[in-house]
């Protein structure tokens, strides 16, 4: 089953449930998978309907630190729930040594030697770890090993 029908068949559920905080984050999922696949002319593989959630959770993620500067604890709790339904539909997250593998594998695959080489190596990386670790966290980590940090 791909990840837009199952996106169709929990809709579903959650309606018949009568969840109307997951109806309505997988409702707004659903249009932005529709629009993305009309913009495109083509039906969107699992990879690029994860990027729409990735994007959905970031959106949330900056919400929330500006209802909690300005005082809206409610509305942040509200996004912050919202932010599990959608991680829910993300592939599990990288532990810190898989991310350090895989990062090292990728220094190696480059034979990247100094940090001029980051973008090469993220070039490399980032379609391994999209969705599954943190850009600026793994950017962080690619930096210290190439400037030969922690190890």
């Amino acid at each position: 089953m791909s990840l837009d029908e199952k996106l169709g068949e929990d809709l579903k559920t959650s309606m018949k449930a009568g969840d109307t905080l997951k109806t309505g984050v997988l409702r707004l999922l659903k249009t932005r998978v529709k629009e993305a696949s009309v913009a495109k002319r083509d039906e969107l593989s699992d990879d690029e309907i994860i990027k729409i959630v990735l994007s959905e959770a970031k959106k949330r993620k900056e919400a929330i630190e500006l209802f909690e500067q300005g005082g809206r604890a409610d509305l942040a709790s509200r996004e912050k729930q919202e932010i599990e339904v959608l991680e829910s539909y993300l592939p599990p997250k990288l532990t810190d040594e898989e991310l350090k593998a895989l990062v090292g594998a990728a220094i190696n695959e480059v034979e990247a030697k100094d940090p001029r080489d980051l973008g090469k190596v993220m070039k490399v990386l980032m379609p391994k770890v999209t969705g599954r670790s943190d850009g600026s966290k793994v950017s962080r980590l690619v930096k210290d090993l190439l400037a030969g940090g922690p190890n």
